[in-house]
């Protein structure tokens, strides 16, 4: 009988792109996923290193699993991602009993890994330098039927203080646009209908070839393919966010308004300490020039309180920057010290008291903020594309769920038996700070809806052939 396996993931969407590639090279090698409520033969832990409790959650979730390994020594423990490329000795060192250490850039080697730690009784650490291949070129078991990531670049040359992943994933490597433009098509193909452009730093894309245009360019290509409805992309950095890219965002259709920009803090004495080369006065331009062109568009951000030397003074002016950029949603963040980068040996660290009273004055503002915007949408239609892997019906409340163009999630009630992968026009009746609740409308079945249902026959098929009941992914 085959192994089963899962996988585990933190942090960015890179990570959980990377855990589709690790699922889907598992699921070559011969292994199944586990159902949900039993323990996998083999696990796999895609861990984060920019903030500390992904290093607390990684720790004990080994611990939990120590045991489980005592009793059954065939069970495999694997480590990748950021934080085992960065404490590779370290996770031996606290969990001896890890059969497998890979990092960023080797997500390929795993199953041979797997395998020799395994005739070999003894763990196994393979840690990469440099990437040598695309993660774009493995298999992958995609969460959705009709969503999906696609890689435009790995690593970064951005040399934040705060941040280690530079250090960790390489700087920037660019695919070429027309690697890029296959994988979507393919993609298409197979009845995805919404794909979103990933890079540390999105729209940088192109330093590897000096075309400052690259970025904007590979929008408009991806408004020329047939049967792609959605396009998206994370995450950009205000430094080389050009005014190209929001001219290819308001002019291609299935571009989506929607912009998920980083601001990190809303002072400037704060940026320039975090290195990130540019001021409050830049980001705001950016802002004002995206609303011009797209006045329907919503826009996100992340926020670290706490960074060193924040004074109170500081801090208002990221509350004020709020204010005055009125973003749908924020993710806030308090400061994470992390060994290796010059942030954590600043002088003048901000007392974890204060950081945590900040970070909760913050979110209640931006908590009215965003309930604010979205009651802004009352009485108006969304197109909606219902979820799959993020909006499973609530069998209690008998509604679906999905995300609007400016991503925006929406519930609503499935009267009109919408599927996922389908789009539904969904009349706003509700709003809180963090989704809308609307009736629903017309519904558009789409290739993605088709999709869906065809995945889900494949799925059911083979668990009765297994013999098991369908898996949950």
């Amino acid at each position: 009988m085959s192994r089963t396996y899962s996988v585990e993931t933190y942090g960015c969407q890179m990570n959980v792109h990377d855990s589709e590639r690790i699922s889907g090279l598992l699921d070559e090698a011969g292994f199944i996923p586990v159902m949900e409520g039993e323990q996998a033969d083999i696990v796999v832990f895609n861990t984060c290193a920019v903030r500390e409790n992904a290093d607390n959650k990684l720790y004990g979730n080994l611990s939990f699993l120590a045991p489980i390994k005592k009793a059954n020594p065939q069970m495999q423990i694997a480590v990748g991602g950021c934080l085992a490329q960065k404490d590779q000795a370290t996770i031996l060192k606290k969990a001896p009993y890890v059969d497998v250490v890979f990092g960023t850039h080797n997500v390929g080697s795993l199953p041979v890994l797997l395998e020799r730690a395994r005739i070999e009784e003894e763990s196994q650490v393979e840690i990469l330098e440099s990437l040598e291949h695309f993660p774009s070129t493995l298999p992958a078991r995609r969460l959705s039927a009709f969503s999906s990531w696609v890689s435009v670049s790995v690593g970064c040359n951005n040399t934040c203080t705060f941040c280690i992943v530079p250090t960790l994933r390489g700087i920037e490597k660019d695919r070429v646009a027309s690697d890029i433009l296959a994988e979507v098509k393919a993609l298409v193909a197979q009845g995805v209908i919404e794909i979103t452009l990933l890079g540390q730093n999105v729209n940088a894309y192109g330093v590897d070839f000096g075309d400052r245009k690259a970025f904007a360019n590979l929008l408009r290509d991806c408004g020329e393919i047939e049967g792609l409805e959605r396009v998206r992309f994370m995450s950009p950095h205000p430094r080389d966010f050009t005014d190209d890219v929001i001219e290819a965002m308001a002019q291609t259709p299935n571009v989506m308004p929607h912009l998920h920009m980083p601001l990190q803090s809303g002072s400037n004495t704060i940026l320039q300490n975090m290195r990130r080369s540019y001021r409050t006065d830049r980001y705001l331009g950016i802002l004002g020039r995206v609303r011009d062109a797209m006045p329907h568009a919503s826009i996100t951000t992340d926020i670290i309180v706490g960074f060193p030397g924040e004074t109170e003074e500081d801090f208002q002016a990221t509350m004020d920057l709020c204010s005055e950029a009125r973003f749908a949603a924020a993710y806030t963040y308090q400061y994470s010290k992390r060994p290796g980068t010059p942030a954590a040996t600043m002088p003048n660290q901000v007392a974890a008291e204060i950081v945590g009273e900040r970070y909760t004055r913050l979110h209640h503002h931006q908590q009215a903020i965003s309930l604010s915007v979205n009651q802004e949408a009352v009485g108006k239609t969304f197109k909606v594309l219902v979820g799959d892997y993020e909006g499973r019906r609530d069998e209690a409340q008998e509604r679906m769920t999905g995300r609007s163009e400016d991503f925006r999630l929406v519930h609503f009630s499935n009267a009109a038996k919408a599927r996922p992968g389908d789009e539904v026009a969904v009349v706003i009746t509700e709003a809180s700070a963090h989704y809308l609740i609307g009736s629903p409308g017309l519904v558009r079945a789409t290739r993605g809806g088709d999709a869906h249902a065809a995945r889900s026959e494949e799925r059911l098929k083979s668990a009765t052939l297994l013999g098991m009941p369908t898996v949950k992914k």
